[in-house]
């Protein structure tokens, strides 16, 4: 038997435990980060839905929304879905269950270095993005702002952004989006900053929703 059919055998011959949609983050090389979503586990490994083709890397973890993280190793693929094999024994309980961990109850986030224009009380001024997930972001910005101030941001990849201001501890500031992100539409603006390729389309060109 062919080697990764082998390994494909050995993973498929653990019990596994469906997860319908769990977001996720695969990171590259503890640098790039690919929003992902695991759609089963089992104690040797993942089968994770993927929304952008991973660049070649020389390790790979995934990452849970609560911070917990898992080296792994992919082990095939298939279309837009792809399997990965731990590469330490886990607790199959402990990555079912979010509810613990440093950051226990919150969305993905996904660390982008991306520059922006904040529209602030009739000032126009220059801020960057540290991180972003489907509902805000975090930024650094050398203005002062208000708790719960309504901002506008503007960037080259994303459509006007309004905010508002739900922490500071100047100069990073965490926004809360008005309206919030679709995960394959994070996604697809996300890989780019990460020196991936686009999402991958449906037959008809929209991109695939979750």
């Amino acid at each position: 038997m062919p080697k990764d059919a082998e390994a494909g055998a050995e993973q498929r011959a653990a019990p596994r435990f469906t997860l319908l949609i769990r977001a996720a983050k695969l990171i590259l090389d503890g640098e790039r980060e690919f929003l992902c979503v695991i759609r089963d586990a089992s104690t040797s490994g993942l089968k994770i839905r993927l929304f952008n083709p991973l660049p070649p890397c020389g390790s790979l973890a995934i990452e849970m929304s609560n911070g917990d993280r898992y080296p792994i190793e992919q082990i095939w693929s298939e279309g837009e879905y792809a399997g990965f094999r731990f590469l330490n024994d886990i607790e199959i309980e402990r990555l079912l269950d979010e509810s613990h961990g440093t950051f226990p109850k919150r969305q993905v986030r996904l660390r982008i270095h991306l520059d922006a224009i904040l529209h602030s009380g009739g000032d126009a001024v220059h801020v960057a993005f540290q991180d972003i997930s489907q509902q805000g972001a975090c930024i650094e910005c050398d203005k002062w702002l208000l708790m719960n101030e309504l901002v506008r941001l503007e960037t080259e990849v994303l459509p006007p952004i309004y905010a508002k201001v739900r922490w500071r501890s100047h100069p990073r500031y965490g926004l809360l989006f008005e309206q919030t992100f679709k995960m394959d539409e994070l996604a697809r603006i996300a890989a780019p900053l990460q020196g991936s390729d686009p999402a991958m389309p449906n037959s008809d060109g929209r991109l695939r929703n979750v």
